[in-house]
Formats: structure tokens, C-alpha cells, sequence
């Protein structure tokens, strides 16, 4: 994968419908980044299903002159990208239609806390997460204002690990996935590595914690935010 950095190639990885273009600037032990002239595209590794060299590509994709983060580190990672997005406007790809966009706010073992002006605070697994954009400097998500999107500070401590968060939660009204699911919004009965219990509007659902990317809670959405934006 060295051999085709600075040169214009084809991935695909989970989650995704069409291939994506552009050129490979960096590759990691953990993350790849791609750049198509408009965006920077941050890929945990592990979600990539194939690289080739574009070898049909109809432009040249002139290299970019100014980077949102350092990358002359020859240790550049996942966990490295987050900490140096942290405060930074994102957009956060899912799987599907799950497209987030706002900024971390606190970085844990294998999840972060991120705010979003449409969902508030969101906890999102690490290894779920298909790739990172940064916003172009000075812009920000639905062309807010920037009061938007403070975050005031709450008395709800972080666990180290997306489970130990989840058992936190217990008993609070949850909604998991951002809610594209039915049987994926209601009140945390249990949580139970790795079953999660859940009592929705129309019964009991039992989940696998493992296959959970998102939480959030839409009774702290408005005053009850859990971290403050740094920067």
C-alpha cells in the first residue's frame, strides 16, 4: 500500500454503496487518508474491503497545499486523528444514511463523546466509525453560529469503555444507532456484557453490545450536555 501514496486509487470499505476516489496522501498502522480535492477522508483501516490504483481516472486530483493535521509523523493513527480533531467541526460517517457532523468533545478507551447540534451529546463506538471529514476552517455544520453549539458542563462522569457506559445508562431512555431502529429506542433495562436488554414501546428487545455504534439520550438533549467544548 506504500508503493501508491501520492498517487490516485479506488477503496471501498464497509458501509458504503460506490467506491471512493481520490488520492492516498498517508497510510498508517490503523488509518489511511484519502483526498479528492474536496475533502480529506480519515479511514480506520479495519473497515477497508479493497485499494487499487485508479487506473481509469478521467482527472488529475492536483495535492492538497495545506492539511487539517500534521501528517509528517511516521506514526500517524486512528486514536492520533481523534485526539488531534478533538474540538475541530467533523462530519462522522456510520454505515448507511448515518452521517453526523458537529465535533468531539472527549476521547475514552475505544469510544468518544462527540456533540451534535441535531442529536446533542452522542457516545459512538471507535470501531464502528467508517471514516472522519474535517470541516474547512471557519466553517461551520448547517452554516450555525458558533453560540450554537456550546456545550454546558454536567454532573455525568465517563466510563473508560463504551460497555462500562452502556452500564451506566441503566434504566435512562436511550436511543442507540440514532434510532433507525424501532426496537433500538427505549429504556435500558439491563446491560449485561455483552446483552443488552431494552424495553421499547412495543415490547423487550435484546441486542448485542457489540453491534452497537451510537448512543444518545434525547432527555439530556437541551441544559444537560456532558462535556464542555475546548479547544
Amino acid at each position: 500500500m506504500i508503493m501508491l501514496i501520492d498517487k490516485q486509487v479506488e477503496l471501498s470499505f464497509s458501509g458504503i454503496q460506490q467506491p471512493l476516489k481520490g488520492v492516498l496522501l498517508e497510510v498508517g498502522s490503523d488509518l489511511i487518508v484519502i483526498y479528492n480535492e474536496f475533502h480529506f477522508y480519515y479511514i480506520p483501516i479495519i473497515h477497508l474491503q479493497y485499494l487499487k490504483l485508479d487506473t481509469y481516472a478521467s482527472s488529475t486530483i492536483d495535492p492538497p497545499t495545506e492539511y487539517p493535521f500534521d501528517l509528517q509523523s511516521p506514526s500517524i493513527s486512528y486514536r492520533k486523528m481523534l485526539m488531534s480533531a478533538k474540538g475541530m467541526f467533523v462530519e462522522i460517517y456510520i454505515t448507511g444514511n448515518q452521517s453526523i457532523h458537529g465535533y468531539l468533545t472527549h476521547i475514552m478507551n475505544d469510544y468518544f463523546a462527540f456533540h451534535s447540534p441535531v442529536f446533542h451529546t452522542i457516545f459512538i463506538s471507535m470501531k464502528h466509525v467508517k471514516y472522519v471529514i474535517p470541516y474547512h476552517p471557519n466553517t461551520t455544520p448547517y452554516s450555525m453560529q458558533m453560540e450554537n453549539f456550546l456545550v454546558q458542563p454536567s454532573q455525568v462522569t465517563f466510563s473508560r469503555t463504551f460497555d462500562q457506559q452502556l452500564k451506566k445508562l441503566e434504566s435512562q431512555f436511550v436511543v442507540l444507532d440514532l434510532g433507525e431502529n424501532p426496537s433500538k429506542i427505549g429504556v435500558l433495562h439491563s446491560a449485561d456484557h455483552p446483552f443488552l436488554e431494552l424495553h421499547t414501546a412495543t415490547g423487550k428487545s435484546i441486542l448485542h453490545s457489540e453491534h452497537v455504534k451510537t448512543i444518545h439520550l434525547p432527555s439530556a438533549r437541551r441544559g444537560d450536555s456532558y462535556g464542555s467544548r475546548t479547544f
